[in-house]
């Protein structure tokens, strides 16, 4: 089984600073090669640095720029065995050679562009399937109309990736009631970590830690007034503080600590006794 997620590539931006290099070199230098003609592509001219820098823009904004899914070009082979099952031998390569954790080919497979290939036994691929999406387009944009963020307690962030809260490797449906948006930093913990998600009968998110504790829901902030400082003012006139300039300023003229005096005052024990005495 063969999983492709889409992204720039690392050549692409070695191009972009190779188009900038002859760019710098061509601008009044004498003998200086002449500038690179754009091509329709743009490897070498305006085009993928506009690009780049539209994705830098937009990580700086907090922007999504993209589905997670098509901002990769990785390609991972993965056992279909491996993906349903992290404790079942079989292989979870990258394209190079190198070897991921199950976890992380569960992570990737579970929102990733999907291609099945069926070996022979000596080894030769015998059949490729077409190029198919693990979550649907359409199905993604319901995604993130209905949750809006992340949602994983606490965060919130208004885009993520993807979630099959039972796999889709474990018989899982790609459907709306099964999947959950994830970001980048939570998903990897649900799914490399020992984090658990799942939904009760109620359509409900229960995320739990690693050793099975259920992680509660944390609550909405409280809502800002519309004037809170004046808010704050009448509060203050209501049990008779008085906030001025001087109001923060320490009292202390810079004598030395009198320790005995402060455990004395600190110490809930000597409080106690004091209380007991009176």
């Amino acid at each position: 089984m063969l999983e492709r997620l889409r992204a720039a590539p690392v050549e692409e931006a070695r191009a972009v600073g190779l188009g900038r290099e002859h760019r710098i070199a061509g601008n009044g230098v004498a003998g200086a090669a002449p500038r690179p003609a754009t091509s329709s592509t743009g490897t070498l001219g305006s085009t993928p640095l506009k690009a780049t820098r539209r994705r830098w823009l937009s990580s700086r904004r907090g922007i999504d720029p993209g589905a997670p899914g098509e901002r990769y070009q990785v390609v991972v082979h993965v056992d279909a065995a491996v993906l349903a099952d992290a404790d079942q031998p079989g292989q979870s390569v990258l394209e190079g050679g190198a070897h991921v954790p199950a976890g992380t080919s569960q992570r990737l497979a579970c929102d990733a562009g999907r291609v099945v290939m069926q070996h022979g036994r000596d080894g030769r691929v015998v059949e490729v399937s077409t190029r198919t999406r693990t979550i649907p387009p359409a199905l993604r944009r319901a995604l993130q109309h209905r949750d809006r963020g992340c949602r994983f307690p606490g965060c919130g962030l208004p885009f993520g990736q993807g979630h099959h809260v039972r796999h889709w490797a474990q018989g899982g449906p790609t459907m709306l009631s099964n999947l959950a948006l994830l970001c980048r930093r939570h998903h990897r913990a649900v799914h490399e970590e020992g984090y658990q998600c799942e939904r009760e009968p109620d359509g409900a998110l229960r995320f739990r830690r690693p050793d099975g504790r259920l992680l509660p829901e944390v609550p909405p902030p409280p809502r800002v007034p519309d004037d809170p400082v004046q808010l704050l003012r009448a509060r203050h006139d209501a049990e008779g503080l008085r906030v001025h300039a001087r109001t923060a300023c320490p009292g202390w003229l810079g004598e030395r600590l009198d320790v005995g005096w402060a455990i004395d005052v600190l110490h809930p024990l000597a409080q106690r006794r004091d209380e007991a005495a009176s």
